[in-house]
């Protein structure tokens, strides 16, 4: 019998309590939405990390934390809202140390301070194991101008930010993997470490994108959920991906699965969103303003699901299509 994924379980267990308002976006979105003061929306978004699932067990507290709050403000750039505010679970395992504590503590006043956010509540409790956190992010977007996955149509560009595939890479380089230079080594492992939400990005895009989402489970994988929310597949070129110079000295080493490490591996929270093609010049224009490299790498067309396309036009085919919490696997 196939497992299950986290998206057939949304939709069959949780989207019906959500039916009855019309901010939760059938729980198909980034965030939620609902009316907030002076013509804004509030966004909000809620994300679980695991050790052994989301980071490893020995992974620096300070860097656990840091982690915890940029995924959350990652999902609030892909729907153009600035953060304002955070609430924090946490369920540390018994014996845990002060000393542990203290330095988590650290990790979070510095990227709260970073980018100008405060914490104002949330629980903390003690589990047997494993250590288990939750972080709930509160955004601000002007009033009917949130970017949503389900604006894609037909003949949009699609284009990313940053580099692809650092993220799945950085993973094997902090699991050990050897081969590769110090430098690209570190490069990786910061970029697992240490992601970049791109809440400058963000709201640059907003009347400028059409469909909007992080790249958390995969470049494929969240291209898919674009594709489903608006009622379009896509096309998007191989040699066209972005890559880093450690993700292409990786690649060149025997990590991973090759290229499909970088299209399906996921942790990169990078942007993912489509634009019709007459914004390219002002996407560009943003990408030098802010020095972020923006890239299209495809097109939205008719039909439905991802073709990733190698050399002369053929279609390749992908054991893997992204990252399932149902399937049994490594440490993402």
């Amino acid at each position: 019998m196939p497992r299950p994924d986290e998206f057939s379980l949304i939709s069959r267990l949780f989207a019906p309590l959500a039916a009855n308002h019309a901010g939760a976006l059938g729980l198909k979105d980034d965030c939620a939405l609902f009316p907030g003061p002076d013509g804004e929306d509030w966004a909000v978004t809620a994300d679980a990390m695991v050790a052994g699932v989301h980071f490893l067990p020995d992974d620096p507290p300070e860097l656990i934390a840091r982690k915890l709050l940029r995924v959350n403000l990652s999902d609030l750039a892909a729907m153009g809202a600035s953060p304002r505010f955070v609430l924090m679970t946490c369920a540390f395992p018994k014996g845990v140390d002060d000393g542990w504590l203290d330095r988590y503590a650290a990790g979070l006043k510095t990227d709260c301070a970073e980018f100008s956010i405060a914490l104002i509540g949330g629980d903390t409790v003690s589990t047997p194991g494993p250590l288990t956190l939750s972080l709930t992010a509160l955004g601000a977007v002007p009033r009917q101008s949130a970017l949503l996955r389900s604006n894609a149509r037909s003949g949009h560009q699609i284009w990313v930010s940053g580099t692809i595939g650092d993220g799945a890479f950085g993973l094997l380089a902090a699991q050990g993997r050897q081969g590769l230079e110090p430098e690209h080594h570190s490069f990786l492992d910061d970029r697992y470490h240490l992601p970049q939400p791109r809440i400058g990005l963000g709201p640059a895009l907003r009347g400028i994108a059409g469909a909007c989402m992080d790249i958390s489970d995969g470049l494929v994988a969240d291209l898919g959920h674009i594709c489903r929310a608006s009622g379009v597949g896509a096309e998007i070129e191989a040699a066209a991906l972005p890559l880093s110079a450690a993700t292409r000295a990786a690649i060149a080493a025997g990590w991973g699965w090759g290229i499909e490490t970088a299209l399906a591996g996921g942790d990169d929270y990078e942007l993912l969103f489509t634009a019709a093609p007459e914004m390219a010049e002002r996407i560009v224009q943003i990408g030098q303003h802010l020095s972020l490299n923006l890239t299209p790498i495809g097109r939205i067309i008719g039909g439905s699901g991802v073709r990733v396309l190698g050399e002369n036009g053929h279609e390749l085919s992908l054991a893997r299509g992204g990252y399932n919490h149902f399937d049994p696997g490594p440490a993402r």
